[in-house]
């Protein structure tokens, strides 16, 4: 049978084409990645933000907060650390980037604990801008919160972050590079890796 319909770019099969395809992108990506940390200096950066965190908030059962979906990685290797009673968090939410509403924050995922009264520990992977982050933290600190401490483990180091913002816990600095490994993606790959590796151009 002659068929001369243009192949299927919809649905499933659609869908897990353009998978194939990111996935492809992505092994390419990595086999050319410049490792910027090593697994034993991440370490050693998580061992540092562990003792520093916990010297802040060790005292006050503090709810350690998520950041979605790169915090994730980064919390539960903290928490690893931690010696002491906390609760864990997490939230996602992103900024509308319409001109009407450019600094509005949307909950994609509102927090899930209450944290009227309590110490709350932000945790992301990377601060880039810093945008949503500065917002989140204010958005917390409005629904009661008697302190908010942010940590991440990545900053990026550039005069473009939002006005303001202040990160407490840093572990460590990179250049103005896309990065990824230990919570942050590349296409939504390598969040996992255990060391931190810097686009190629």
């Amino acid at each position: 049978m002659n068929d001369d319909r243009p192949p299927e770019t919809d649905g499933p099969s659609g869908e897990i084409s353009r998978l194939d395809e990111r996935a492809a992108d992505a092994r390419a990506v990595f086999e050319r990645a410049e490792e910027v940390y090593g697994a034993e200096e991440v370490e050693a950066a998580y061992d540092r933000l562990g003792a520093e965190i916990s010297g802040a908030v060790a005292k006050s059962i503090p709810v350690v907060m998520t950041v979605l979906n790169g915090g994730m990685v980064p919390a539960v290797r903290l928490m690893e650390r931690f010696r002491f009673p906390y609760e864990l968090g997490y939230l996602h939410a992103t900024r509308y980037r319409s001109g009407l509403r450019g600094h509005d924050l949307r909950w994609v995922v509102p927090p899930s604990v209450d944290v009227a009264a309590r110490v709350v520990v932000v945790v992301d992977d990377i601060v880039d801008e810093g945008h949503t982050l500065a917002a989140v933290l204010e958005a917390l600190r409005k629904r009661g919160a008697s302190k908010v401490y942010s940590a991440a483990l990545v900053e990026k180091l550039h005069n473009r972050k939002a006005p303001g913002l202040e990160v407490d816990f840093v572990g460590l600095p990179v250049g103005d590079r896309y990065v990824f490994g230990c919570g942050m993606d590349y296409r939504e790959f390598f969040r996992g890796l255990r060391a931190i590796y810097a686009l190629v151009d």
